[in-house]
């Protein structure tokens, strides 16, 4: 078979649905006449390695019980398989290592969730525990969803991770590399593009293409994806180019349209792309041309096997393990952000500041298609803040059309999302949303132009919580001129939040400053100082700067993550929260009734509040 160009999506990604990229770019190159194809050879390493081929080679002969069991549980968490629940929930069919040491309640816990989200918890704790084997005796790069991550993370030189592609592959490696092999022969594609959304996934793609180059020297390997578009903007290292012919920025329909008309004739001019010649760096047609949404056909999973995917619960929180539990089919309402404003935020990159928001109409033709294509019903909007106003239009459209699906987007907290849009939300299929709380001090949000204070957002997931949609909140500590008492009062607001059913998960991170964000491009609006400007030769993203308060940020983060733990396992939420620190904190200032005010709870009790 002679094909245009194969699309992949190297290791590793989310391994309960394919990455959208290669989807929607196949399907603009298809209706654009060219030969294309697609392979997601992520699920696939992963499908190898959980094999009982692979384990019965790297593992000793005392842990011949993960060999013989991989294949069964494989099989239940891909759903062929559901009559094993009762053993796995007996506690005596799978071996137990270390990720099971943790586990406590699970009987009250699963008690509403029922005993094959039981099982689904305790099998993929079987697969963390040989993860953990394989990260430790095997490939020190290995995890469920992320491989080589630590390497790509901070990358100002090329040269270190140069210096692991140079080693002699593992034996991770070479298994990819002979699934990539077995593609590269059935296909036989002119060009090879690889997708690389994060950091993870870049040793993996520079891999493939160090193997490419050696074994396959007349393919052209193009590179694109979200960590491009954010950490290589201002590339300057040619050595990259060892491992790739062409760099492309931002949406990448156009260019690579552009790429494999050049690659015919080299008269084309290419579009976004990055090139080395003569040793020097060069970006050709750096500019904004792109397809309007409206204009883009419904994605094409043709080459996807969608039986492959593994639906883990790596967590009993129902909330939190969306991102992991089921195949959900990704889709995007608008491209970029309506609101585009806060200050911590990639403003000013495309994928943020250039709004273009689909026909609601199209869109839903589009989720029918994909309904026919995978037979899967479930949908994660991937926007970075679906717009209100599309999805009451989205809403409107689905009850319309009598579409029985479910769905979870990102949003913001804001005034819009009143009871009966949210009422509406839920009657179309929303389950959940996610959406950034940030710091709950209003000072600072209103210093990170985050467009919403504490109170509005209380309302608003009270309104969700009346609908029946499950809320996930991004929380922030570390943000510049935050002082340890707003950290701890905002850690008062996330309890009572919690304790009030307005969130239902969370997740802590560490502030980081990007050269992209105001706070980067204006550091001293914030009230701090940057290193240095000058760029650096690879990768530009995260930038160190110094702070005018007095505060240890990091002395935090462990309390921080394991309150969120805790109360997302419907722990310790009634107790102080000095709890969760190994030394003594402030008292917070935030009332213990604050919350319950705010959405008018008129009876509180908070009996063990210190």
């Amino acid at each position: 078979m002679k094909t245009d160009i194969l699309l992949i999506t190297p290791p590793l990604t989310q391994l309960n649905s394919p990455y959208p990229a290669t989807t929607q770019l196949l399907a603009y190159l298809r209706a654009n006449s060219v030969n294309a194809a697609q392979y997601d050879l992520s699920i696939n390493l992963a499908d190898a390695v959980y094999s009982r081929k692979f384990l019965s080679e790297i593992l000793p002969e005392n842990k011949k019980p993960y060999i013989n069991l991989i294949e069964p549980v494989k099989a239940f968490i891909r759903g062929e398989n559901s009559t094993l629940s009762h053993r796995i929930c007996s506690r005596q069919l799978l071996p137990e290592g270390s990720r099971f040491n943790n586990i406590e309640d699970l009987d009250w816990w699963f008690g509403s969730l029922g005993e094959n989200d039981m099982a689904r918890h305790l099998a993929t704790l079987f697969l963390l525990d040989i993860s953990d084997f394989i990260r430790e005796n095997v490939c020190p790069f290995f995890g469920v969803t992320k491989y080589a991550e630590r390497i790509s993370i901070s990358l100002p030189e090329f040269d270190k991770i140069e210096g692991e592609l140079n080693k002699t592959p593992n034996s991770i490696d070479n298994l990819m590399l002979l699934l990539l092999k077995e593609k590269i022969d059935h296909f036989n594609p002119k060009v090879v593009g690889f997708t690389v959304p994060f950091p993870g996934n870049l040793y993996a793609a520079l891999r493939c293409g160090k193997f490419l180059k050696d074994s396959y020297p007349e393919i052209k390997i193009v590179i694109g994806g979200g960590y491009i578009n954010t950490e290589l903007r201002n590339l300057c290292d040619p050595a990259i180019f060892q491992y790739a012919d062409f760099i492309v920025l931002d949406n990448g329909e156009l260019p690579l349209l552009r790429l494999m008309q050049y690659v015919d004739d080299k008269r084309t001019p290419l579009l976004r792309t990055f090139i080395a010649e003569n040793s020097e760096v060069k970006l050709l047609n750096n500019i904004t041309d792109t397809v309007p949404v409206k204009d883009l056909p419904p994605p094409d999973y043709t080459g996807i096997e969608v039986n492959k995917y593994l639906s883990l619960m790596e967590l009993p929180n129902p909330m939190h393990s969306l991102w992991s539990n089921g195949f959900w089919n990704k889709i995007q309402l608008a491209r970029g952000c309506y609101w585009a404003k806060c200050a911590f935020c990639d403003t000013s990159l495309p994928y943020i500041s250039s709004y273009d928001p689909s026909e609601i109409s199209k869109l839903v033709d589009n989720i029918q298609s994909i309904i026919n294509q995978t037979d899967q019903t479930g949908f994660h909007f991937v926007d970075e803040a679906a717009p209100p106003s599309l999805l009451r239009k989205l809403s409107e459209e689905i009850i319309k059309r009598d579409l029985v699906i479910s769905w979870w987007t990102n949003i913001r907290f804001e005034k819009n999302f009143t009871p009966d849009l949210c009422k509406l939300m839920s009657n179309a299929g929303c389950i959940a949303v996610s959406g950034g709380i940030e710091v709950a001090s209003n000072r600072l949000l209103n210093l990170m132009n985050k467009g919403v204070i504490i109170e509005q957002a209380a309302t608003t997931c009270k309104n969700f919580q009346d609908a029946g949609i499950m809320v996930h909140a991004y929380l922030m500590y570390g943000f510049p001129s935050e002082s340890e008492q707003e950290t701890i009062d905002s850690l008062e607001v996330v309890r009572q939040f919690f304790k009030h059913g307005l969130i239902q998960s969370g997740f802590w991170h560490r502030y980081a400053m990007t050269c992209h964000s105001p706070t980067g491009k204006s550091s001293q609006n914030y009230g701090v100082k940057r290193l240095s400007l000058k760029p650096n030769p690879f990768a530009n993203n995260e930038v160190p700067f110094i702070e005018s308060v007095n505060c240890n940020h990091d002395r935090l983060g462990k309390g921080l993550e394991k309150s969120i733990y805790n109360y997302m396992h419907g722990v310790g939420i009634d107790n102080h929260i000095s709890q969760w620190f190994d030394f003594k904190v402030a008292l917070p200032t935030i009332p213990p009734d604050y919350i319950a005010k705010t959405i008018g709870v008129k009876k509180f009790k908070d009996k063990k509040r210190g």
